[in-house]
Order: C-alpha cells, then sequence, then structure tokens
C-alpha cells in the first residue's frame, strides 16, 4: 500500500505536519486475536493512523492517532479497546 501522508494546510505558512495525537487521552488497542483484518478500522480513521500491509494485516501507528474511539467503535469484532494514556481507565 502507497504511504499516506498526514499534512494539512494552513495559511501563508504553508503546509506543515498536523501533530494530532499531541491532546490523545486514550489510545486505541488492537486486540489480533479478535481481529478479522476486514479494514473497518483504516477506512474510518480520520487521520490515517491506522496502516495496512499488502496481505491486509492492519496495525494502529500512534504518531497521529488522536484517540478519538472512532475505529474502536466501527470495529465489527470489537478487536479494538481504548484504553487510558496513564493506564487507567
Amino acid at each position: 500500500m502507497a504511504e499516506r501522508l498526514h499534512i494539512t494546510p494552513i495559511g501563508d505558512d504553508g503546509m506543515y505536519v498536523l501533530d494530532t495525537a499531541s491532546w490523545r487521552v486514550f489510545r486505541p488497542v488492537m486486540n489480533k486475536e479478535k481481529c478479522i483484518e476486514c479494514g473497518m478500522c483504516l477506512a474510518y480513521c480520520p487521520v490515517c493512523a491506522i496502516k495496512g500491509t499488502e496481505d491486509k494485516k492492519y496495525y494502529i501507528t500512534y504518531d497521529f492517532c488522536k484517540g478519538c474511539g472512532i475505529c474502536a467503535e466501527e470495529c465489527p469484532k470489537k478487536a479494538i479497546e481504548m484504553v487510558s494514556e496513564g493506564g487507567q481507565e
């Protein structure tokens, strides 16, 4: 799969990389035993923080994940759980 760039325009300053992960309070954790590799999480992620390999294996990158939980809500097998960044829920 082609690598996606996470770039957002900002007026006269041109382009910059948006640091969406800086405000995350919860992060998604993927349970690979439950995951059926359907790609719904990748399709719904608004910041493209979920990547896929050629053999349709999906994984979460935390550099841009903002912890919105859309991936966890859309997963048909509930293979993604939102956990607190501080380690407590």
